[in-house]
């Protein structure tokens, strides 16, 4: 599993199997979030799939998927929320991790400065510094 460390707080990685669920616990996570449709993997892939083994493991599981093209506010309130409510860590999935990482750092423009945002996603792997319109529009600045 590719973990990659956003903040102390979040992480993303590409797609996770149930078998990775106790590698998560062990790494203090309390939260993992789908990004990922079900569309885009096999059953035994699906967030259903995934959801159980998280749930099993005393985990909390949030399904917020992220259809290409598809990003809308709803979906980066879940997304605030989801990190803001964790008892702890949240993990996040998607195909790459890049959408997970996207999201993230569209829900907390404005709350984190876009300089450290963009920094964050980009040492962690994800290029997002053509994100920076958006998120300063988001920003209110």
């Amino acid at each position: 599993m590719d973990i990659r460390v956003i903040t102390d707080r979040y992480a993303v990685s590409p797609q996770i199997e149930p078998g990775d669920v106790a590698e998560l616990k062990d790494a203090g996570f309390t939260t993992v979030i789908c990004n990922r449709p079900d569309p885009e993997v096999p059953v035994e892939l699906q967030a259903a799939a995934i959801q159980a083994a998280v749930e099993a493991a005393g985990l909390h599981f949030v399904l917020n998927p992220v259809v290409h093209g598809q990003l809308t506010q709803d979906i980066l309130d879940v997304q605030g929320a989801a990190i803001d409510e964790a008892s702890g860590k949240c993990f996040a999935y998607c195909a790459s991790g890049n959408r997970s990482t996207v999201v993230w750092a569209l829900a907390n423009a404005g709350r984190i400065p876009t300089e450290q945002i963009i920094a964050a996603g980009e040492a962690a792997g994800y290029q997002i510094e053509k994100m920076r319109d958006q998120l300063e529009i988001l920003a209110g600045g």
